[in-house]
């Protein structure tokens, strides 16, 4: 017979937002019973944000010791491990692993359970041979890799984000299906580790960012020797002698791209499957579950938070999430989630980071009633002085001065980005920003004098000017 547990709320899935939920639900009072199927941490720690960050920083510091010379400083070619580069990031897993943990959870009174969730009805899970039946259920369950219906690939070894980490040697030349974030960031990764990589893209990579911006990546992509084709076709995939080949289909007749591996990064999928969520009224698509602003499902007892609510599929949203959620849940709030702040960042060399309306974006919505403020590293003296020159700060904004959006492609961009989403998200106008008082010299000034090229047109202009020489009469 089937164990019985009544609580005041159940969380299914125990990724970020599920693990903040828990923590926070646990720690306010709530009697609360989480439940994973796999891995405690979820995508961010095991396959995704985690382990990228790690080998990216294992491939910035390669492409450091090759570009040494810049400085005066010759070091030569690197000699890369690929042992010791996995056992770096695999490090960094295990070093966050243990505030993830099953036992840091059952410490802080939360019951975890390690298996799989399914909804009986509209108020019970079922995990095992335990039915859970709770107040509030949360799903937390995030996404996967999504891999596309391409001939041949079921007959091919392949990696994804969840395999690709856990890789026992560097590949020879890495064909990178996908030119999103993902796919353009383990290309780095691999091409700054001495590997040859080729990006397939069916579209323009990063197409959801500023062109603008990403034609600053693009051309350090381009620099470093990534092979990007956009606009292709891909036929179907085969194998290859010491590897495999993606067949490209076009107008002059077929073409074989051979490599030693494949990486698919061609999106993601929520993970609804297996919820039985028809059992508890809950509507769902391919997207992810419908929920309403509160976060709440069609099921108003159950809410969806993170990847599997078919929005932005970023960690830190699942974390925004979960407070909504804690709010509704535990204090009958009417809180609501609001995502025009949300910041994300693709971390390349030099990274990409967006908050807001892109330009294309606020000229849809605003028309001519905008601002575009630009202002480039090369005129940033700790550029200058590091050496990172490349790229731009580019701020839009009303002809009044309210910030619609913010894009920064350079160095340390995700860092940079920062006083713009405290900006947008507190609706400071752009005169905060251009009379903030920023340390010389840092990379952060970027953003004080881009803010204040908003002012330039009025304060020396000639009304300016005439004002000046009237008052100077005056003594």
């Amino acid at each position: 017979m089937a164990r019985q547990i009544k609580t005041d709320i159940c969380v299914i899935g125990a990724g970020s937002g599920g693990l903040s939920v828990a923590a926070g639900a646990s720690q306010m009072g709530a009697d609360t019973v989480l439940l994973e199927k796999h891995k405690m941490g979820g995508d961010c720690l095991n396959f995704g944000c985690v382990p990228s960050k790690a080998l990216l920083a294992a491939g910035h510091a390669a492409e450091g010791i090759r570009s040494a010379h810049r400085f005066g400083v010759d070091a030569g070619d690197p000699k890369v491990d690929a042992k010791r580069v996995f056992q770096h990031v695999h490090g960094a897993i295990a070093a966050i692993e243990p505030n993830d943990s099953v036992e840091r959870f059952t410490g802080l009174g939360v019951n975890v359970i390690e298996e799989a969730g399914r909804f009986v009805d509209s108020r019970t899970v079922e995990a095992g041979d335990t039915q859970i039946t709770a107040r509030r259920f949360v799903i937390a369950t995030g996404s996967s890799p999504f891999v596309p219906s391409i001939p041949g690939l079921d007959g091919v070894p392949y990696y994804t984000n969840e395999t690709v980490f856990y890789a026992e040697d560097l590949p020879e030349h890495l064909i990178v299906i996908g030119g999103g974030p993902i796919g353009i960031e383990l290309a780095q990764a691999h091409r700054h580790l001495g590997c040859k990589v080729t990006v397939l893209e069916l579209f323009s990579v990063m197409p959801k960012d500023d062109p603008e911006l990403v034609a600053v990546v693009r051309k350090q992509l381009d620099t470093d020797g990534i092979a990007i084709r956009e606009g292709v076709k891909i036929g179907r995939v085969e194998s290859a002698e010491g590897g495999l080949a993606v067949v490209l289909e076009g107008d002059s007749g077929e073409e074989r791209v051979v490599g030693s591996h494949l990486l698919v990064a061609t999106g993601r999928r929520a993970n609804v499957d297996g919820l039985n969520l028809d059992a508890a009224g809950i509507a769902y698509s391919p997207k992810g579950i419908d929920v309403d602003a509160r976060l709440r499902t069609t099921n108003k007892k159950v809410f969806a938070i993170g990847d599997v609510a078919g929005g932005l599929q970023f960690t830190h949203v699942a974390g925004y999430h979960a407070g909504i959620v804690i709010k509704n849940a535990l204090f009958r709030l009417p809180a609501k989630a609001d995502h025009s702040a949300v910041p994300w960042v693709t971390y390349t060399s030099p990274e990409l980071a967006q908050v807001g309306l892109t330009e294309a974006e606020a000229n849809e919505r605003h028309g001519a009633d905008i601002r575009v403020l630009r202002w480039p590293f090369h005129e940033n003296d700790r550029a200058q002085a590091e050496g990172q020159t490349e790229g731009l700060v580019k701020a839009v904004t009303t002809k009044k001065g309210v910030i619609l959006g913010c894009g920064i492609a350079g160095p340390q961009a995700g860092e940079l980005i920062q006083p713009w989403v405290l900006a947008l998200s507190q609706k400071i106008k752009i005169g905060g920003l251009a009379t903030m008082i920023a340390p010389y010299p840092t990379l952060g000034e970027v953003s004080k004098r881009a803010a204040g090229s908003f002012y330039t047109p009025s304060l020396f202009s000639e009304k300016t000017r005439k004002i000046v020489r009237f008052l100077a009469k005056f003594g």
